[in-house]
């Protein structure tokens, strides 16, 4: 929500300074993000009008214009393109500061000049420098600038939370001040303007809830040529919001003052009666912008004969918008329901301050204050003749002021201090509550248009933020505490993360919600749930996978010139609920992916890429951390490189996938190298069995060494299998330490060398005993696998 501060001081009188105003606003709640000065310094800066301009003699771009001052007339070179005779402008005076510069009588290319016509940049009012500050030609030649336009002003910007909606005008930023500094609001003038007329058009209601209040008024014979005042136009500028038209300039400003969105339609272009139903599949509108949409049955749409002339609470129609030739006007001030305006702008890829508004909620009880007071700003600049407001009205879907009980008690334990009962209703009374004293505290009833107040805790906030937070004690809290034990069954979060920073990764987060076409890229969008209301397009469905999301932020780091890129997330993914469960289901899982050297650069070894066997060993170690023995089969996930991925298991239950990225994946990714990656859930890495102690053996260990050959298409996990199998109780542990397939080897065979950890607790085993268990195994394997001892 942008501002001008001296909008802001016609509304609440205060004394505070603009930092003190500034500082108050982020204590009670209302952070302010930014404040920029405006027209600062403008002593010696006047209003003028150029009586002539004749081209410089000597420059092309430059003209010599004698310009009245007030009573007096200057000669000025000027170089602005728009500069023409009877241009009001302001004029900066000899001796005048503008920005850095200092005016002073100078001769441009030869000829005098006595001061400058300025742009509105260069005296900091407005970014525009594209030629000068053109002012209204009734604008007093003479007057201070500063006077004429109500400056010295700044432009205060509100970071607002979506339970402040109320505070999305400047009356009711206006409630907050006056509580906080001790002020009173000044009341609104909007009187109810007398029918002149009995010009009307009728009004019906079709979306129930939705759409409980519509108020509409015609008023005829407006001039509509009729300039926007000044004073208008600048605060509207300050607020962010360009000046276009009188009439859309008049909403624009009830909006912004009170906080509705109201919407001006050419009556003569309605034929009646005007409508508010859902939308039907298939109808289309042309908006303000131009721009053509198709509706469905989600959309609330405004009717005329039931012909869609508007997107409620969201933007008018093209054809039915008021232009200079308007005679005729018709004002829409209604009250939508959030739900029912809730995401519509952002599907058809708008943003506007209307449905910013509804979709956080509008006071129900506004729109008739806001037509009236846009039908007196209309009758005193264009004038007119006001017909009767016309209401459709469901009073059983409009919200009623709530009654919340406020108990002293209550209040003193919540805050740990005794707030003075006359300076909790001072407060409740200056934020526009109502107070009745009871004999425990207070009844209150909250306005409707503080959707936020609902229940006691509601009200104690609004004591303490006013009063000041700084003021409640910090006590440390009382009682004896209960220490959580984490159990020892399972690692935590935290050791996970540990590992595989201690692994040269860096830990990322990304987004839980993706782009539905990356899901399909990666052939993951099957059970995927799509957002009601996604922040944008390409966000618009929750995860099914970290990898997608990872990989997305691996190839933006290669992109940055990051050769060597090794990152990991845990987090959660989301997957459509089996058939009756509403909710999504949520699983925690842990992903990481590698691209680049598998070292940093070094001179203690050769430079080689990651490979599989590098991140393999990361997830082994990951394993480690909770004494899980991960095994690994063959996989033929769509997004996995053919015959260098494989599917992870642990005690023989799938819990992931490991291996590089199929080349097709990474052209479509737009990443030119191979990238390596995993991903598992969670649980299956936190799990661990209970640490239990066991003796060390007092006998030494065996170790033989064995080269088999065995065919390629046998896959190392099952030769492991077989071997564990068949050696018994006296196996401590296998090692494979070399593979070999070439000369000496037989064509669809590969070598493996493997050592055998042989042990027994209880005595030193004989080369009988170890002979006896090397025999097992290899005619275990040739049973089972078709492998042989090498010779």
């Amino acid at each position: 929500m942008k501002f001008s501060e001296n909008w802001l001081r016609q509304h609440v009188k205060t004394d505070a300074t603009r930092d003190q105003l500034a500082a108050t606003l982020t204590a009670i709640g209302l952070e302010v993000e930014e404040i920029t000065p405006l027209g600062e310094a403008l002593d010696g800066v006047v209003v003028a009008r150029i009586v002539s301009a004749e081209k410089h003699p000597e420059a092309d771009r430059l003209q010599v214009c004698q310009v009245d001052a007030g009573g007096r007339t200057l000669q000025i070179v000027c170089g602005a393109p728009n500069a023409r005779p009877g241009l009001v402008a302001p004029l900066a005076l000899i001796g005048t500061t503008v920005g850095t510069l200092t005016i002073q009588a100078a001769q441009l290319r030869g000829v005098e000049s006595n001061g400058m016509l300025c742009s509105a940049k260069e005296l900091g009012i407005d970014a525009d420098a594209s030629g000068l500050l053109e002012l209204p030609e009734d604008a007093p030649v003479g007057t201070p600038l500063a006077d004429y336009l109500g400056l010295p002003d700044a432009a205060i910007e509100l970071k607002l939370t979506p339970n402040r909606a109320d505070c999305f005008g400047v009356r009711g930023i206006a409630f907050d001040v006056a509580a906080a500094f001790g002020s009173e609001v000044v009341p609104l003038e909007a009187t109810p303007v007398a029918a002149q007329s009995d010009a009307q058009l009728a009004v019906t209601l079709d979306a129930g809830a939705d759409a409980p209040r519509y108020l509409g008024r015609v008023i005829e014979r407006v001039d509509a040529t009729r300039p926007t005042p000044v004073w208008m136009a600048e605060r509207l500028r300050r607020s962010g919001i360009r000046p276009l038209s009188f009439l859309v300039d008049v909403t624009q400003y009830v909006m912004l003052e009170l906080g509705q969105p109201m919407h001006a339609f050419d009556r003569d272009l309605l034929t009646g009666p005007v409508g508010v139903r859902r939308a039907r599949a298939g109808e289309t509108l042309t908006l303000l912008d131009g721009r053509d949409v198709t509706l469905d049955e989600q959309f609330l749409a405004i009717t005329d004969a039931d012909r869609v002339v508007a997107l409620a609470g969201v933007m008018g129609g093209f054809d039915t918008r008021v232009t200079d030739g308007t005679r005729t006007v018709f004002l829409e001030s209604a009250h939508f329901a959030p739900d029912a305006i809730i995401g519509r702008s952002r599907r058809l890829g708008l943003h506007t301050d209307a449905a910013h508004r509804f979709e956080r909620g509008v006071d129900p009880e506004l729109p008739r204050t806001a037509i009236e007071y846009a039908t007196r700003l209309i009758l005193d600049v264009a004038g007119g003749v006001p017909g009767p407001v016309i209401a459709a009205e469901l009073d059983a879907h409009l919200a009623r002021p709530r009654v919340i009980a406020l108990r002293r008690a209550r209040l003193a334990r919540v805050l740990g201090l005794t707030v003075d009962d006359a300076e909790v209703e001072r407060i409740l009374r200056a934020l526009g509550l109502d107070v009745v004293a009871d004999a425990e505290g207070w009844q209150v009833t909250a306005p409707t248009r503080r959707f936020d107040l609902a229940i006691e805790e509601d009200l104690i906030e609004e004591v303490v933020r006013i009063h000041g937070y700084d003021r409640v004690p910090t006590t440390l809290p009382g009682g004896a505490t209960r220490i959580a034990v984490p159990s020892e069954t399972q690692v935590a979060e935290a050791e996970l993360r540990r590992q595989m920073v201690a692994r040269d990764c860096l830990e990322t987060v990304n987004f839980a919600f993706v782009d539905a076409r990356l899901l399909a890229a990666w052939n993951a969008d099957a059970d995927s749930v799509p957002l009601a209301n996604p922040l944008s397009g390409e966000l618009g469905v929750m995860r099914t996978k970290l990898l997608p999301g990872l990989v997305a932020t691996l190839g933006r780091n290669l992109a940055r010139q990051q050769s060597r890129v090794r990152l990991f997330e845990l987090g959660k993914v989301f997957n459509r609920a089996p058939a009756g469960d509403a909710a999504p289901t949520e699983t925690l899982r842990v992903a990481a992916a590698v691209v680049g050297d598998a070292a940093t650069e070094q001179w203690g070894e050769t430079a080689r890429p990651v490979d599989y066997f590098d991140l393999k060993g990361d997830l082994e170690a990951l394993a480690a951390v909770a004494g899980a023995r991960l095994t690994f089969a063959r996989s033929s996930a769509p997004h996995g490189h053919p015959g260098r991925s494989a599917d992870v298991l642990r005690d023989g239950a799938h819990v992931g996938w490991i291996g590089e990225l199929h080349p097709r994946l990474l052209r479509a990714l737009d990443i030119d190298q191979p990238v390596v990656a995993f991903e598992l859930d969670a649980a299956a890495l936190q799990a661990r069995p209970l640490p239990k102690l066991a003796p060390l053996s007092k006998f030494p260990s065996v170790r033989r060494d064995l080269a088999i050959v065995a065919p390629e298409a046998v896959e190392w996990a099952a030769l492991e299998r077989t071997v564990q199998a068949s050696a018994g109780p006296l196996l401590a542990g296998i090692r494979l330490f070399d593979r070999y397939a070439g000369k000496g080897v037989e064509t669809g065979f590969r070598s493996l060398a493997m050592g055998l950890i042989l042990q027994e607790n209880s005595r030193t085993l004989t080369d009988r005993d170890v002979d006896a268990v090397v025999a097992d195994v290899v005619a275990a394997l040739g049973r089972e696998h078709g492998a042989s001892l090498r010779s």
